[in-house]
């Protein structure tokens, strides 16, 4: 029997912890960033973020990320993998900086956004640095070592960025990038080989510029509407004419030898469905985690630390049951095992339409798990359809796709979400803060964080606008929460009608996409 030679770097293993290390930051952050909302939402202790502000936050860096991925992975192969995954790094490590050290809700958003440059320069830069240091035989390996380690990242996350909140200014949970940053620049330098793509792709620039300037204007004119009303004309010409630009991107890529977002993809259900799934299931999640931090430290009045450990059941879930999910997928057929996901991600859902002030902490835990089990069990079928429906030279194509509706849909999610939250406690709120001083009255008729600050200066009133607060945002929440598992029940029925079944050899996945194996 011929044994072949193992083609693959002599460090390859030495790279791949190389790698590992450069994405644990890009996760960390958005992991940290879901307990530290309610600290940066405080105006003494932190920068007196509005929800809006909050809601930016997360999609300055998530919109910018999205809108660049393709783009950045191209110039990559271009200009060269290790020197593009150099500039990710620093310029990561530069944003982490500028955010820790933010005076204002403003300066944090727009550091965001160029964290998200930075990140939209590492991540598909390390796929391909796997992919060519890495012999095929090893390859799938690999990358399943790089997703386990990616879900450990959004794991400790919340539990990290909880531990100093108790110890150290809001500040520190940016600030403790930096060093990892340090770190990965340096043995990047050291041991990563340069690599580049002898025929590399043509570069988009307008088609980036039309998708960034649409789902900026579109989400705008949604978190601004939902902050502020939907009555003011502005707040229609950024939604409308988001559509219309995302629209005229949609037809210039449709006709582009060299587009960005190949939309032409779309057409085969095999992909279509399961990229589908992904967006909308993201959508669902993003926004459920966006308020269920407010919930867990205002209402419930948890601190921080114990806010990321409450998380920890969804975390650990995915840890235990997405390695598992392939081997489902190999047994039942890729369309059971996401109808069950799916299903068990809608029940959990909606489970928050019926929590309140006083449901027993063990029942969100409950929800908070069967969620976890339900997200492990959606990617691997969903990769699985994505690369079968695709030749292997687009397998590249397939994965950036579904990784930008991710972060697109995760983006609308936190926006719409987060304005439907906005728009009923408003509406909710508004008759019980007639008799309070303008001032106060204000602040809490924005948002259950601006009642909080509020109560802080009324003395003897202050119970009072609490307990309003608290049932104004619960009302808001059972909203939001009906509004998501609906989103998540459009993914049981696009699934149902266009998903594979089972098939006699059916083509597995070699492994879920390392930033879809969390919520980052």
């Amino acid at each position: 029997m011929e044994i072949h030679e193992n083609t693959g770097h002599p460090r390859r293993w030495a790279i791949l912890g190389v790698l590992v290390i450069s994405l644990l930051v890009v996760v960390l952050d958005n992991t940290i960033l879901n307990v530290a909302l309610r600290t940066l939402a405080d105006p003494v202790h932190g920068l007196g973020a509005s929800q809006g502000e909050l809601e930016w936050a997360i999609n300055s860096y998530t919109l910018v990320f999205a809108g660049l991925l393709f783009t950045f992975g191209v110039l990559g192969d271009r200009a060269g993998r290790k020197r593009f995954l150099l500039i990710g790094l620093v310029l990561f490590g530069l944003a982490s900086l500028l955010s820790a050290y933010a005076q204002s809700p403003g300066q944090l958003v727009a550091a965001r956004a160029l964290m998200g440059v930075g990140g939209a320069a590492i991540m598909p830069v390390t796929l391909s640095i796997i992919s060519n240091v890495f012999d095929p035989r090893e390859r799938g390996r690999a990358i399943g070592v790089w997703a386990g380690a990616v879900g450990l990242a959004v794991a400790i996350g919340p539990v990290l960025g909880g531990a100093l909140l108790e110890h150290f200014w809001w500040g520190s949970v940016f600030l403790i990038n930096v060093p990892v940053i340090v770190l990965g620049v340096v043995l990047v330098a050291l041991l990563v080989p340069e690599s580049r793509d002898p025929k590399p792709g043509r570069v988009d620039v307008f088609g980036v510029v039309l998708s960034v300037v649409g789902l900026v204007a579109l989400t705008y004119g949604i978190i601004d509407g939902g902050e502020h009303g939907f009555g003011r004309p502005l707040v229609w010409v950024a939604i409308v004419g988001g559509l219309a630009v995302l629209a005229w991107f949609i037809e210039i890529e449709r006709r582009s030898d060299h587009p960005s977002l190949d939309v032409r993809l779309f057409k085969v259900p095999r992909f279509a469905a399961p990229v589908a799934i992904v967006g909308l299931i993201f959508f669902a999640a993003m926004g459920v985690m966006f308020f269920g931090s407010f919930y867990l430290q205002l209402v419930r009045g948890y601190s921080p630390l114990e806010t990321g450990l409450l998380f920890l059941p969804f975390a650990g879930a995915q840890l235990i049951f997405a390695p598992r999910s392939a081997t489902m997928v190999r047994k039942y057929g890729g369309k059971a095992v996401a109808v069950v996901g799916l299903t068990l991600t809608v029940i959990s859902l909606a489970a928050f339409v019926f929590i309140d002030a006083k449901t027993p902490i063990w029942v969100v835990l409950i929800f908070y798990f069967i969620q976890g089990v339900g997200m492990a069990n959606i990617m691997p079928p969903a990769t699985e359809s994505i690369m079968s429906a695709l030749p292997r030279e687009k397998a590249g194509v397939g994965s950036a796709v579904s990784n930008t509706l991710r972060q697109v849909g995760g983006a609308l999610g936190v926006a719409v979400l987060g304005s439907v939250l906005s728009a009923v406690y408003r509406n909710d709120v508004e008759p019980a803060l007639a008799s309070l001083p303008a001032q106060a009255r204000d602040a809490a008729n924005e948002s259950i964080s601006g009642a909080y600050a509020a109560a802080g200066q009324l003395g003897p009133a202050a119970p009072k606008l609490l307990a309003a607060a608290n049932d104004s945002f619960i009302t808001a929440m059972h909203w939001a929460a009906a509004l998501s598992a609906l989103v998540a029940a459009l993914g049981v029925l696009v699934a149902l009608r266009w998903m594979p079944g089972r098939t006699a050899a059916p083509t597995v996945a070699r492994a879920p996409e390392p930033e879809l194996a969390g919520t980052a």
